[in-house]
């Protein structure tokens, strides 16, 4: 099902599955031109190229963005399934999260290749990328199973989750770096409650800064506590509302 949804997306376009890559790619493109062209922004604190920093962080977010939006949707996108088969519908957000998992794979690959092209070769700290991956994949399941089952009943749910995303996109540190906001002790506190922000971090700490998962592990533990906690709470409200899906659709 997972691999129909992904098929489906692009049914029908003259570059079929080429779209789920050409939009994240322009828009890294266009920041890279607009920071590195426009503002001649130069290498980062760390000599690290700002294209190599920024796609280490904008990435991790495309999947963010994309899976939760996507996952959302899900209930309303597979209504079908809903009225008229006996079906798992709890299974419906990991479906189109899969969906938008094959693309941050091959996003990461040609990640990996521009930092080999720039002379950053494989390290130990590059195996930490799968974990990540997989921690953002239980933060979004989470979250999608309490939007989607509340998207069944009011569409502005949808509407909700897009404002928090492009608030949160700005509220991660993806074109800022958090040197810049640590001399402010409770701003930075503030911040690091995003649970994005361990993710783009991790990404980055893997990727440029060579550091390992435990060397953060009070961030570690904040983030599981926290993805834990809206994983269960999304769980019980998804078997809550499930038995009223049927009925308002």
């Amino acid at each position: 099902m997972t691999k129909r949804d992904f098929k489906a997306n692009y049914l029908g376009s003259y570059f079929g599955l080429l779209w789920a890559f050409i939009q994240p790619l322009v828009t890294i493109l266009v920041f890279w031109f607009v920071f590195t062209v426009g503002f001649k922004s130069g290498p980062t604190s760390t000599g690290c190229p700002f294209i190599l920093w920024f796609i280490a962080g904008i990435i991790p977010w495309f999947f963010i963005a994309d899976a939760l939006a996507q996952g959302t949707s899900s209930i309303v996108a597979y209504s079908y399934l809903v009225k008229k088969v006996v079906f798992r519908v709890s299974t419906l957000p990991i479906i189109k999260i899969f969906s938008s998992l094959i693309v941050h794979i091959a996003l990461i690959i040609i990640m990996l290749l521009m930092f080999m092209m720039y002379g950053y070769y494989p390290t130990i700290y590059w195996l930490q990328i799968p974990y990540y991956v997989i921690a953002t994949f239980f933060l979004i399941l989470g979250i999608s199973w309490i939007t989607s089952s509340l998207n069944v009943f009011t569409k502005d749910i949808g509407q909700i989750v897009a404002v928090i995303l492009q608030v949160g996109f700005w509220m991660t540190p993806i074109l800022w770096e958090f040197s810049m906001v640590s001399k402010y002790p409770l701003m930075a506190g503030l911040l690091k409650l995003n649970p994005a922000f361990y993710i783009v971090q991790g990404y980055r700490d893997s990727l440029i800064y060579n550091k390992f998962i435990w060397e953060n592990w009070e961030w570690t533990l904040y983030f599981w506590c926290v993805t834990m906690f809206i994983f269960i709470l999304g769980a019980v409200v998804f078997r809550k509302l499930r038995p009223h899906f049927a009925d308002v659709l």
